[in-house]
């Protein structure tokens, strides 16, 4: 009977299989943990980027200036003896509805009659051309820097009026607008003023109320009768605005002329 018994021996490795599904399941883990960690801090960053995106497009939509008019001046010796061109554009600007606050430091005006276009900028800007508006003055009134504006000259860039222009705030209630720091708020209302005194129109001794006693300085723009001019205002961000206008056949005897809208 010994002879004949058998001795079988099993191989037991079911403990290695256990071993080896248990490795594949905490590798399985990790890949899952690694995956979810990069996919949430991809979606944060997306997150992120989506929310900066929609506030710069929220603001270049709705930050924006509004023309609400455009008058035109005409320099004067006296209620009979009025310049043929327009020698001073008076813009009455505000802001459009849920619009962000704007630095008119920063605006852009670029105005053309069709064969001359101007860049102009803020007075008090010394970054664009290298120099602030020459003898403009933080401190001075508005009507002392429009005076600057329509007869001063240097060196760099040159006549102020070419590279300039000026303000005058008509309503701020929160006091956030001055000649040094011109930011506008909803509900703010400013007249931005841009000299177009022509060459044939530098002897006169009045621009509007202004004395100037012949000294204002030629633009380079010459807007008579029927002349198309096209004005547009960009903002340090938002949209830009637009004003397109041609002007009456004939100015009359008017001093002041409504040219937009």
């Amino acid at each position: 009977m010994k002879a004949n018994r058998k001795n079988n021996f099993y191989g037991d490795n079911k403990a290695q299989v256990g071993i080896g599904t248990l490795i594949i399941f905490i590798a399985m883990v990790l890949v899952a943990a690694v995956a979810a960690a990069v996919l949430i801090q991809t979606s944060g960053t997306l997150q992120q980027k989506a929310q900066s995106t929609g506030k710069q497009a929220t603001q270049e939509v709705s930050s924006n200036l509004m023309i609400k008019s455009i008058e035109g001046v005409r320099a004067k010796d006296s209620a009979t003896s009025m310049a043929g061109d327009i020698s001073l554009l008076k813009l009455k600007v505000g802001l459009n509805v849920g619009s962000s606050a704007v630095d008119v430091n920063q605006v852009v005006i670029s105005i053309t009659d069709g064969t001359t276009t101007n860049n102009l900028i803020y007075a008090s800007n010394d970054k664009t051309y290298g120099n602030a508006m020459s003898n403009f003055s933080t401190s001075a009134s508005a009507a002392t820097n429009l005076l600057y504006l329509l007869n001063q000259t240097q060196s760099s860039p040159g006549v102020n009026a070419k590279y300039y222009f000026t303000v005058d705030k008509i309503r701020d209630e929160d006091g956030s607008f001055s000649q040094g720091k011109p930011v506008m708020n909803t509900g703010d209302l400013a007249t931005f003023y841009v000299s177009t005194v022509s060459g044939g129109a530098t002897s006169y001794d009045y621009i509007g109320t202004t004395s100037v006693d012949g000294t204002q300085k030629d633009s380079g723009l010459d807007i008579g009768p029927r002349t198309a001019v096209d004005i547009v205002i960009t903002p340090e961000s938002g949209a830009t605005t637009i004003a397109n206008f041609v002007t009456p056949s004939s100015y009359g005897t008017k001093e002041t002329v409504i040219l937009y809208p």
